[in-house]
């Protein structure tokens, strides 16, 4: 039986639906309860629905947000997160006010738009959050990622952009079938890096690890873990990465995987 199964959020835990099947819910908390530990494993940061799955899977574990720029222990509040290089917010802020695009910038626990509007007042309701845009100055601690929030259209653009001493994570989520969210974190930050990290808060060699993802932004964790899984709605790029693959979201396709882990 695997130690840790990690477990990305969109398109992977929540389906088009924006919700949780209860089978899901069920399989997560029978392995919990056989021993194995369960990290979230998201481009979400730590707020909202995202802080609220990731107590409900382990209420006192690690889990990675912000594609890894962010590792909070969600009972003690530790963090090992990773901050932005010195003068990257500048330069991206800079550079949201010449395009007009929707940047968002956040630290562990809080963030903050460039346009506020349609597009942000949408994500915030994905994410589980009041509409209640702040500016990126406004924001008080640790700036770990800011975040291209633009249509489908604009993601070649943005990938195509220079963002020096940078890495960018490209997620899509069913709920917003429309908009593609590229991360922007440190350079060599990404959930493979993140995962490891929490495999080696619980003494675990990356053998005993599952990622579970369907997504661009899940391929460096599903490379690193003995057992990467990808859901039957993944992109080509995380089916390629992956060494098993399981159901459609909306079909249950993470029960399954959870079962799998359970068997290994």
């Amino acid at each position: 039986m695997l130690g840790l199964i990690c477990v990305d959020v969109d398109g992977t835990l929540i389906g088009s639906g924006n919700t949780v099947r209860d089978d899901v819910w069920a399989a997560l908390a029978d392995a919990r309860a056989r021993g194995v530990r369960i990290a979230l494993c998201s481009g979400r940061p730590a707020v909202g629905h995202a802080l609220a799955y990731a107590r409900r899977l382990d209420a006192d574990g690690w889990h990675v947000f912000q594609n890894g720029a962010s590792i909070v222990n969600v009972q003690s509040g530790e963090s090992l997160s990773e901050p932005l290089p010195d003068g990257a917010e500048e330069v991206l802020l800079a550079h949201a006010r010449q395009t007009g695009r929707l940047l968002e910038v956040y630290t562990d626990t809080e963030y903050g738009v460039t346009h506020p509007g349609d597009l942000a007042e949408r994500h915030a309701a994905l994410l589980g959050l009041p509409y209640d845009p702040r500016t990126p100055e406004s924001l008080v601690g640790t700036r770990v990622r800011a975040q291209w929030v633009v249509p489908l259209a604009q993601q070649p653009e943005i990938m195509a952009e220079p963002h020096d001493g940078l890495s960018l994570h490209p997620a899509g989520s069913p709920a917003m079938p429309d908009v593609m969210f590229v991360s922007v974190t440190r350079a060599g930050v990404d959930k493979g890096a993140a995962v490891r990290r929490v495999a080696a808060q619980y003494g675990l060699e990356m053998g005993r690890v599952m990622m579970v993802g369907d997504g661009e932004n899940d391929v460096a964790a599903m490379r690193v873990v003995g057992h990467g899984v990808a859901m039957g709605n993944a992109e080509p790029l995380a089916r390629a990465a992956a060494r098993h693959t399981v159901g459609h979201v909306d079909a249950g396709g993470l029960r399954e995987a959870v079962e799998l882990a359970l068997t290994l």
